[in-house]
């Protein structure tokens, strides 16, 4: 079992950064490919990002690439995503995940996650 808590969203102007944390519970958190989902209001939940147990391998969906970057550390038992130049079609409410069967699995969407967190909110201004 891994709970996933997530932190550090909040209200940002166009432009602006935001490191959002996830951290979790449990012993198993190296052996999980980790990713990053959000829902914009009226929307589905999409993926953003994903990174595979030790890091070695990162994807990102189109809209996040060159803005978006994940990192996880493992002894912490913690998952990273940094966003630059914040846009508002980045509002959204943004979940961490875990997955068993790997980071490319999840890059297909949520049927690769097997715990997720309850989310963050990043709301971007004009």
């Amino acid at each position: 079992q891994v709970q996933l808590v997530e932190s550090g969203g909040g209200l940002v102007q166009v432009g602006g950064s935001l490191r959002l944390t996830c951290v979790a519970s449990g012993r198993t958190f190296s052996t999980y490919a980790m990713g990053w989902f959000r829902q914009a209001p009226g929307k589905e939940r999409e993926f953003v990002a994903t990174i595979s147990t030790a890091g070695i391998f990162t994807h990102y969906a189109d809209s996040g690439q060159g803005r978006f970057t994940i990192s996880r550390d493992d002894a912490k038992k913690t998952l990273y995503l940094q966003i630059n130049n914040l846009k508002p079609e980045d509002t959204a409410v943004y979940y961490c995940a875990a997955g068993s069967r790997g980071a490319g699995t999840m890059s297909l969407g949520g049927h690769g996650v097997d715990y997720w967190g309850k989310g963050t909110l990043v709301t971007v201004s004009s």
